[in-house]
């Protein structure tokens, strides 16, 4: 049990009373520069909290020279209560409410508006709310032909772009070497940035990331302000600072000038936004910068039982050291198809709740939005209540209820003789899906993503009723809509691991853990598996009693197999906790590899002579083209696309280069080409 945030005496000791050793040793680190490496749930919040108050409670500091910056409004509510029961635990007069604990950006901007009259003159820059619009705009200025989704993925681009300190001359190099792979070319894109700039400064304004820039600029050249903001505080504290990006750093050393009063707490293992900026290396580098530094690290976990903290350490090479009593062990669980997968979690949770564990205390975390209406759906059919965290429900994300609106258009239209399946196919491609799924990530991933999701929603209605119409079809995506309203409190969470981070429930579900989804199949140099990793400790140390992991073999509509994560497979290896296969099929005895082709299957023999006719022609063996393994595995799959075949093993870059047109073209010709 983690101890409590009171003593029941009062003055400087009190403060340390309750403390680890660990943590007790922050708390007396009280100048100085310090490093913080706290592992997940080893109580960082309370350290840094505890440290503070003793500073105040001993008169190292002035309360009103603090400032303990952090990433999120929530984050900074949280330390903020901390310190008022510690205020009262340590002195009632202490003072320790003249703490300033504020988000960069929240700093920065008071920071602004505050010095910009006399620093450059005139009224401080109106702030943004979004990107979207100038960057619209731009694009009509310049006559680039996008999407809203392009441009939203574009705005992203400048964000990336500004935080790391790249100007729009330099885009192209810098997302070249940064391997950005952004929803434009980048030379289009450093036009659009150029322009959004262009406007923002026509129009005096100021994006977020302008605000923590214009506030460094301030600092460093004009002096009044530098001597005001220096002796206003000279006692700072950043959480979370693995994720700290080149910007923010910037501002941070512009606050701090020459002095070293600074504590900075953080974990490397939970370093998950690389994409966006940020880099750990600030972190793991803070010693080398000031060799002088204390550097502490808490390794007592008050958060999860022992076996999820073991499975935690497998997974990330951690040593973390549980404090709680023992619970069940993690469950790993095979499914044959998504659709045992999301009904058995949803039968789970619906257990769980009738045995006394509250809605609000289950969590259910996905690597990409796309995962989310298939759960939703589950949870809903189970009576379920859930809330969705950190994106639109599925049924309410604007590219959805577009498809819904013209596929009951064009029901209402639609003959006798017109085949359904067709109808749904012509409808999304007219709003955009594409057989590929769009470069990067961002916004129009995430549509391509929610509209392929209503595509195998759709083509698993039919499957399951092949007489059906589109009429019946848009009769059952209105029904789903409507059971996916759920109460707005105490409801089972649904969110992604990176909306998760920081968060905590007594039970937590990791479906989809394939090859392709996590590690994420854009996901393709060591760093960017190495951050997915990551992503995956962040869910499991989430978890405070019970965890329960699985995946599915095949997708709802049947068309490809998959491969468990090898995250997983390296978690279940020999001497690792078991799996569970539910209703699995048996895939290991096609020739002992698991989930491949029959030796009769018409794809199977399709690519075999295709092989054999390259292999001739090449005049080498044809092992060396692909192996028969390999082959077996493509034909059980299916691939669709480049990315699903890069997960299959045997199929590396150099043969994905070489051969993945050709093996996907046959792959998606109709069986009856084969003679099946």
């Amino acid at each position: 049990m983690r101890p409590p945030d009171a003593a029941a005496a009062a003055g400087p000791d009190a403060v340390l009373a309750e403390l680890d050793p660990e943590q007790r040793q922050v708390a007396l680190a009280a100048r100085g520069p310090v490093c913080v490496l706290a592992g997940a749930g080893t109580g960082k919040t309370r350290a840094v909290a505890h440290r503070i108050a003793y500073a105040v409670a001993t008169g190292v500091v002035d309360p009103a020279r603090v400032l303990a910056v952090t990433f999120t409004t929530r984050a900074a509510g949280e330390l903020r209560g901390r310190l008022r029961l510690l205020g009262r635990t340590a002195a009632a007069d202490s003072g320790i409410e003249r703490v300033q604990a504020r988000t960069f950006h929240a700093a920065a901007l008071r920071q602004l508006t505050h010095f910009w009259p006399a620093a450059v003159g005139g009224p401080p820059p109106r702030v943004l709310d979004s990107k979207i619009t100038l960057v619209a705009e731009a694009a009509r200025r310049l006559r680039v032909t996008a999407a809203l989704a392009e441009l939203r993925d574009v705005a992203a681009e400048i964000e990336w772009a500004k935080v790391t300190q790249v100007r729009p001359d330099d885009y192209q190099q810098a997302s070249a070497k940064a391997g950005r792979a952004g929803p434009l070319r980048p030379a289009t894109i450093a036009r659009l940035y150029a322009g959004y700039e262009e406007l923002r400064a026509e129009r005096h304004l100021a994006d977020f990331e302008s605000v923590l820039e214009l506030t460094a600029a301030i600092i460093a050249d004009y002096q009044p302000a530098a001597a005001a903001i220096r002796a206003r505080y000279s006692y700072f504290v950043v959480d979370e600072y693995q994720d700290v990006n080149p910007l923010q750093k910037l501002l941070l050393d512009a606050w701090l000038g020459d002095r070293d009063d600074i504590c900075v707490v953080g974990d490397p293992r939970q370093t998950i936004y690389s994409f966006a900026g940020a880099t750990p290396g600030y972190l793991t580098g803070f010693p080398a910068e000031f060799p002088d530094a204390a550097v502490i690290r808490l390794v007592r976990n008050y958060r999860s039982t022992p076996q999820v903290v073991m499975l935690a350490n497998r997974l990330a090479g951690g040593d973390l050291v549980a404090q709680r009593a023992g619970g069940p062990q993690p469950e790993f669980t095979e499914y044959p198809g998504e659709q045992d997968e999301t009904a058995s979690l949803a039968r789970t949770a619906a257990g769980l709740i009738q045995d006394g564990t509250p809605a609000s205390q289950i969590a259910v975390l996905v690597r990409t939005n796309a995962q989310t209406p298939a759960i939703e759906q589950a949870l809903a059919a189970a009576g379920v209540p859930f809330v969705v965290k950190g994106t639109e429900r599925f049924f309410d994300r604007a590219e959805v209820r577009q498809a819904i609106a013209l596929l009951r258009a064009a029901a209402r239209s639609a003959s006798a003789t017109d085949e359904p399946a067709a109808q749904v196919r012509a409808v999304l491609s007219g709003i955009g899906l594409t057989s590929q799924p769009p470069g990067g990530r961002g916004q129009a991933r995430e549509r391509w993503e929610s509209l392929q999701s209503l595509a195998q929603l759709a083509a698993g209605f039919f499957a399951a009723a092949p007489g059906g119409t589109l009429a019946d079809l848009w009769a059952e995506l209105a029904h789903r809509s409507a059971i996916g309203q759920a109460p707005a409190m105490d409801g089972v969470t649904v969110a992604s691991l990176h909306a998760a981070k920081g968060l905590e429930w007594d039970a937590v579900f990791l479906p989809g853990l394939t090859d392709g989804t996590i590690p994420i199949v854009y996901a393709q140099s060591e760093e960017a598996i190495a951050e997915e990793r990551r992503l995956l400790y962040v869910g499991v140390t989430r978890a405070r009693q019970r965890l329960q992991l699985s995946w599915a073999l095949t997708r709802t509509d049947g068309r490809a197999a998959r491969t468990r994560s090898r995250f997983v497979a390296e978690l279940t290896s020999p001497g690792r906790p078991a799996v569970s296969r539910r209703g699995r099929r048996d895939t290991a005895g096609q020739g002992g590899v698991p989930g491949a082709a029959g030796a009769d299957d018409p794809v199977l023999a399709r690519l075999r002579d295709w092989r054999k006719a390259l292999a001739a022609e090449r005049g080498v063996p044809a092992y060396v083209i692909f192996s028969d393994a390999t082959l077996r595995r493509i034909a059980g799959r299916r691939p669709a696309t480049a990315g699903e075949l890069a997960t299959i093993p045997g199929v590396g870059q150099a043969k994905l280069d070489r051969y993945g047109s050709a093996v996907l073209a046959l792959c998606a010709e109709p069986v009856s080409r084969a003679g099946g």
